[in-house]
């Protein structure tokens, strides 16, 4: 996997500076009003904090963290948490900018939010974790909320770190506060299909991709970088579908099958030893070898700037489906466009996750909560309604569909603030 810092070494421009760019070349075709644009341009609010956690043997480590909110036009700010030894404030001021377009591509009522915490938690105790997340979460209090800002799950965090921060809230509150983030245990006031559904996502915006280059799904050849939340669900059910999964990677490398590896092999290695790399039957390469390799459909889902002007000229797929939040670079992406492969972007493509997180958040508004069944046949319709709108866009305006994305999600942000007015 490249990590951030990785991929920053091969970058020209920063991740917010390419974030921008996007957001430019949107508003150039959409003729935005110079004012709105000057709004959208920049995030409204930036909080750091620098706060003080006792380590289990009794010494006191200061840790820096951040929550940014992008927008708040069309709604409460919505956004994951990430825990990394190398996220920087420009990362998650583009991690927030992404958000809010993404979740106006599929018509959820959130502006963008993003939220970061610089630490290694892999060498840290869960109890050190603990502290750490409830003094953070004490921290950005002075933003986060039902009302104003929603927070989630995102890179090393999880359903357990959202029920310490759904519970610090709750402690400051004197009451029991659940819409104050998602991605929680279905215990306290979780959805279900939450754990699924950013691969589910992706799943169903490679099955109407694969209408667009008549590309039959059965026995298709799919790569998939990342087998974590995302890349996890995303092998499984395609491979339900009958796709054959001939790579999965996770940080310590990639293994290759040529006829499929087996999805429940690769997690019960990974469960035993850590890592993909031994997976019965399989064959060892590299994450860089697994981009290249002939596939139908590849789906980046790591982190970061995988894809690159150095790297994009390899990809051999049809299909690019965006499983992580930027994982192709400006320059990459030109490449993939001349090169005629389809790039289904990360604003459309993972947008399944705060999806059913915004349908954890009404059910616990409403204290009243659906199936599995009805979650997933909702979230089916709201991406295949939120691809066709895409698709749409993009052969109106003979665009890719990168752009069809934004200029929805940026033209829909533009009308709310438009309509909303500039205070006072």
């Amino acid at each position: 996997m490249v990590t951030t810092a990785d991929a920053s070494t091969h970058q020209a421009t920063s991740l917010f500076e390419d974030a921008q760019a996007r957001f430019d070349e949107a508003a150039d075709a959409l003729r935005l009003n110079p004012n709105v644009r000057g709004v959208l341009r920049e995030p409204r609010r930036e909080l750091t904090v620098h706060f003080p956690v006792e380590r289990d043997d009794g010494s006191i480590e200061v840790f820096t963290g951040y929550r940014i909110q992008h927008n708040l036009a069309r709604g409460p700010a919505k956004g994951g948490i990430r825990y990394h030894p190398e996220v920087t404030l420009d990362e998650v001021k583009a991690l927030a900018m992404l958000m809010t377009w993404k979740c106006a591509v599929v018509q959820i009522p959130y502006g963008g939010a993003k939220g970061a915490v610089i630490c290694n938690p892999k060498e840290m105790s869960l109890r050190e974790l603990e502290r750490m997340t409830r003094r953070y979460t004490t921290e950005i209090s002075i933003l986060i909320g039902p009302e104003s800002d929603i927070a989630a799950p995102d890179v090393n965090t999880n359903a357990q770190t959202m029920a310490w921060m759904m519970d610090t809230i709750s402690m400051h509150q004197g009451y029991s506060v659940p819409g104050v983030v998602t991605g929680k245990p279905l215990s306290i006031g979780g959805s279900e299909g939450r754990t699924d559904a950013t691969g589910r996502g992706v799943v169903y915006c490679i099955q109407e991709a694969a209408k667009l280059v008549k590309l039959d799904l059965r026995d298709a050849r799919i790569a998939v970088q990342g087998f974590g939340k995302v890349g996890g669900a995303t092998v499984r059910l395609l491979h339900e579908l009958g796709c054959k999964i001939v790579a999965v990677s996770d940080m310590s490398g990639a293994v290759f099958r040529g006829d499929g590896v087996e999805p429940t092999l690769a997690l019960r290695q990974q469960q035993e030893t850590g890592s993909l790399v031994g997976t019965p039957r399989t064959e060892r390469i590299s994450n860089e070898d697994l981009l290249r390799l002939d596939c139908d459909v590849l789906v980046p889902a790591a982190l970061e700037g995988v894809l690159r002007a150095d790297n994009a000229g390899g990809v051999k797929a049809k299909i690019v489906a965006e499983g992580a939040n930027g994982p192709t670079t400006p320059e990459a992406d030109a490449m993939l466009r001349e090169q005629g492969t389809l790039v289904i972007p990360d604003i459309l493509c993972n947008a399944g996750g705060v999806t059913v997180s915004y349908f954890e958040w009404v059910q616990d508004r409403e204290e009243f909560f659906w199936t599995l069944e009805e979650i997933n046949a909702r979230l089916r319709r709201i991406m295949t309604r939120a691809f066709e709108d895409t698709a749409r866009i993009a052969r109106e305006h003979d665009v890719e569909l990168r752009k069809a994305a934004y200029m929805l999600a940026v033209g829909r942000v533009a009308e709310a603030t438009l309509t909303r007015g500039i205070y006072p």
